[in-house]
């Protein structure tokens, strides 16, 4: 019989084990156009604490010198891979034929249904107005969604972000990932 889920989860904060360590996947999370400071902060602690790297695709709604925007990431910048893009064009120019998965409140299929895989890209819009319609169009069949069952519109974009990591390194590692002791 094999270790317990739970227990796999026990461990990890050993140096070498985690998400971006050699022997487990690395995901790209793209941020296209966001507006709340304190959102994109605390996105940029989520992948400072699973390697993930950071993609913020401009026109942002904030400075990124914002003092909101470094106090939600605390002082984990620096440990936090940041690469800018001018706009959704230039970004997709270059990453357009990658593993893009759009996530979006206007799909039918469930996250849990993403096909997520090592360098996979998690494009997530901005608060107001969530992805480009035309994006979204373009690529019917990569768009998922996290359910909502409550009188709400919508998840916080921190709270979507965190959601959808987790479950895409949780998928990947097929129960291999563990956390770091409480």
């Amino acid at each position: 019989m094999g270790q317990n889920p739970v227990e796999k989860w026990t461990t990890w904060g050993r140096e070498g084990v985690g998400p971006g360590s050699p022997s487990l996947p690395r995901v790209h999370v793209v941020l296209v156009e966001p507006e709340i400071p304190p959102n994109t902060g605390n996105i940029a602690r989520l992948c400072g604490a699973t390697r993930s790297i950071l993609h913020l695709v401009h026109p942002l709604g904030f400075r990124t010198d914002d003092r909101s925007l470094k106090r939600a990431g605390l002082d984990y910048w620096d440990s936090v891979e940041v690469r800018h893009h001018q706009d959704l064009e230039a970004f997709l120019s270059r990453y357009g034929a990658e593993k893009l998965l759009l996530f979006t409140k206007k799909a039918s299929r469930l996250y849990t249904q993403a096909p997520y895989a090592d360098g996979c890209f998690l494009l997530f819009g901005k608060e107001t107005k969530g992805l480009p319609g035309e994006l979204l169009k373009s690529r019917p069949d990569h768009c998922y969604r996290i359910p909502i069952w409550g009188e709400v519109r919508s998840l916080n974009l921190s709270t979507a972000a965190g959601i959808v990591v987790y479950e895409a390194y949780r998928s990947m590692a097929a129960g291999d990932l563990v956390a770091s002791p409480l």
